[in-house]
């Protein structure tokens, strides 16, 4: 998937545009945590490929980011298609928090 995440803080979601439809992944920031609470596929544009290229570009992106204190957010996932995706795909499993398992 080929397409630009926007970290839309104002609303507190990533958001991702496929064919003029929004994509979103909505979050809340605590200290170090960022808890991924929501996925949101419009049905017009839903499928498993996007939902996981959507996730993944999601997670790719929080494990290059850096907190103020120069350390990576820990990611909890709160939403159960993510929490899904992270049991799938253990090579993410470095970005929960000590403690989280899924």
């Amino acid at each position: 998937m080929d397409v630009e995440l926007i970290d839309n803080e104002f609303l507190r979601h990533f958001e991702i545009n496929i064919k003029g439809t929004i994509a979103t992944v909505e979050y809340t920031k605590q200290e170090r945590k960022i808890f991924l609470t929501k996925l949101n596929i419009p049905k017009e544009i839903y499928s498993k490929d996007i939902e996981k290229s959507f996730i993944q570009k999601v997670l790719d992106t929080l494990s290059k980011t850096k907190n103020p204190n120069g350390r990576r957010p820990e990611v909890v996932p709160v939403c159960p298609k993510i929490t899904d995706f992270f049991r799938k795909n253990i090579d993410y499993k470095e970005l929960l928090p000590v403690g989280i398992q899924v």
